[in-house]
């Protein structure tokens, strides 16, 4: 009661996953494997010849099996390479976050042992971030043989790492998750969630420090398809990437459950030209789902679930209009091949169907646990009832419907998802009183969809109220990522307490629930008068999208809580009241509203 059965499980030889790609380069040599309409083009054989070079370059450098090697690189020809040539070396991968800040980059090099990076030939933007990670050797992906050192020939079994990924920690230091070659092969063979042929085209559209790119560049490269480089939805106006994922002929596309949503408003009719879709991250709309499915649907529509631990996907419910007919809420569906779920009380015993408890994955997708934190590993990761094998703990609530489909409720701790993003509030608190501008924070999530962001109160410090969150925003800026950093920060004179003495929680929770305004809110009144027609009708965007009322020419869109999906809706609406040209990644890069108003004001821009 309470457990699924195990499904079906295919047979494979276990060793390194890289092994099924080689027999795919000996099937099928020409055939491409990775396109980037805006560059670089490789067949199989290329690709694996690259590969070779790039494990070459590793050895040369003193580059050991197991060692990691941290990849700075963007989607492109090259950051495959670097990802198949380590593999073939027997490293892992460790694969950094464009966005990140350099302090949070150099904790991480420096926790995981890191001494070979691969980064971009010349791009002095991102490699300024390693220039305070001493003993790390910068390495670009070579253009043509090296000529070095031989191209190893590395043992590489199932348990060796494939590659190392991190997630936000409640302990104020990210966690590094050791993912196995096992967890990938489950993933990507005999998947009953995707099938995925050769001559198919996956999107890769994922940062390459998520998970997600392990589905998109394994999945394509160990089936023979062809990997095809897209801009991500927020980079373009919609339009024309949904013209890009139609005229490149995109079968198989993985998007965040965010930017699903953002798609199923503005475009339910944009996704009908894929065979399959795959959707995940965040709690699935289903009323998004339905008008996708209204509209113009993919051949499938999968709404898969998965935390980093179990390897990307661990469950999938495929949705048409007969399986979501009479629900209220979207289930995650069922265990995928190889793969176990359980739903267990705090004793890891089988919950009655129906009763909530906790999620609970087993099976070879499971990692080995998290790098140099046995403590953390030894609790998150225990014996699974009846086998002892490794079995990850959630941390999600779940339960089991009477169909036998899975339903996610909630949490069991304060890790928040939000727009694809696994968040430890307490990570962000941690960090906040780490700047020495506050003796206490709490960072809530409020909101759902789109409207979902992070809010925050702290403890007042000797400076006024607006001063200190000023100092906080712009300190945790450079400590934190951008997708951490809360939209508002509340000054407290007192902090309120329980009767106990302890901070109430639930209290400032309310407190921040009420200060916080629902996008949207107020637009009328949160247009300031900043003296130039041009600059009020980008603030009024920006107020209606971000939830504040107190805009002015030094902003920049992220310190305000904005962020990609932001962006996307931030830039159609500019585009429509201006009739000018603007894409998303101009608000990104901004860096302030003033600047962002000369840029406009160079265009022939119409006010409303």
């Amino acid at each position: 009661m309470g457990t699924y059965p195990r499904a079906g499980s295919p047979k494979g030889e276990r060793h390194g996953v890289h092994r099924i790609v080689a027999e795919r380069v000996a099937r099928c040599p020409e055939a491409c494997a990775v396109r980037d309409p805006a560059g670089t083009s490789l067949t199989y054989r290329e690709l694996w010849l690259r590969a070779g070079w790039m494990a070459s370059a590793l050895a040369a450098r003193g580059v050991l099996p197991g060692d990691p090697v941290a990849v700075d690189l963007d989607r492109g020809a090259d950051l495959v390479v670097a990802l198949l040539g380590i593999a073939r070396a027997g490293a892992a991968y460790l694969p950094l976050d464009a966005h990140a800040p350099a302090e949070r980059v150099t904790g991480i090099l420096q926790g995981a042992g890191v001494r070979v990076a691969v980064v971009a030939k010349g791009d002095d933007r991102r490699q300024r971030r390693l220039g305070s990670a001493p003993g790390v050797t910068r390495l670009a992906v070579p253009g043509s043989d090296p000529g070095h050192e031989p191209v190893p020939d590395v043992p590489v079994d199932e348990e060796a790492p494939l590659y190392i990924g991190y997630t936000s920690g409640s302990t104020g230091v990210p966690k590094g998750v050791v993912v196995p070659h096992r967890g990938v092969r489950r993933l990507v063979t005999g998947a009953t969630y995707c099938a995925i042929e050769p001559g198919d085209r996956v999107g890769h559209i994922a940062n390459p420090a998520f998970d997600a790119t392990t589905f998109e560049v394994w999945g394509a490269l160990t089936a023979g398809a062809t990997l095809v480089v897209l801009p991500s939805v927020a980079d373009l106006a919609l339009e024309r990437w949904t013209a890009l994922v139609r005229d490149e002929d995109i079968t198989t596309l993985l998007l965040t459950t965010s930017l699903f949503h953002l798609v199923a408003r503005a475009r339910p009719d944009a996704l009908g030209t894929l065979r399959t879709l795959l959707v995940g991250g965040e709690q699935l709309e289903i009323s998004a789902v339905r008008r996708v499915l209204a509209a113009a649907p993919p051949g499938r529509l999968v709404n898969a679930y998965g935390p980093t631990e179990a390897t990307v996907i661990a469950a999938s419910f495929d949705c048409t209009e007969e399986s979501l007919a009479g629900r209220e809420r979207m289930p995650v569906g069922r265990a995928i091949q190889e793969t176990r779920i359980h739903v267990l009380d705090e004793d890891l015993r089988p919950v009655e169907p129906g009763a909530t408890g906790e999620l609970c994955i087993a099976g070879p997708g499971v990692a080995t646990g998290y790098l140099g934190l046995p403590e953390r590993t030894a609790r998150s990761f225990v014996p699974e009832p009846g086998t002892g094998e490794p079995m990850y703990r959630t941390g999600d609530l779940a339960r089991l419907l009477p169909d036998g489909e899975l339903e996610i409720v909630g949490r069991a701790d304060r890790q928040v998802k939000l727009r694809g993003f696994r968040i430890e509030l307490e990570e962000i608190e941690r960090a906040a009183v780490a700047t020495g501008h506050t003796g206490a924070a709490f960072v809530a999530k409020t909101g759902e969809g789109p409207d979902a962001r992070l809010v925050a109160a702290c403890l007042a410090s000797s400076a006024p109220p607006e001063e200190t969150a000023r100092r906080l925003g712009s300190d945790l800026a450079s400590a934190l990522p951008a997708y951490m950093l809360p939209s508002r920060w509340t000054v407290l004179d007192t902090l309120p307490l329980t009767s106990t003495g302890k901070a109430d929680r639930r209290r400032i929770e309310e407190l921040l629930d009420s200060a916080a305004e629902p996008a949207g809110a107020g637009r009328e009144e949160a247009g300031p008068d900043l003296g130039d027609p041009l600059l009020n009708v980008l603030a009024g965007v920006w107020a209606e999208l971000l939830g504040t009322r107190v805009i002015g020419p030094g902003d920049d869109f992220i310190s305000l809580g904005g962020n990609s999906i932001l962006a996307t809706q931030a830039a159609s609406r500019i585009g429509e009241l201006l009739g000018v040209d603007i894409e998303p990644a101009d608000l990104l890069l901004a860096p302030d509203l003033g600047e962002l108003a000369r840029q406009l004001g160079r265009s022939e821009v119409v006010l409303p």
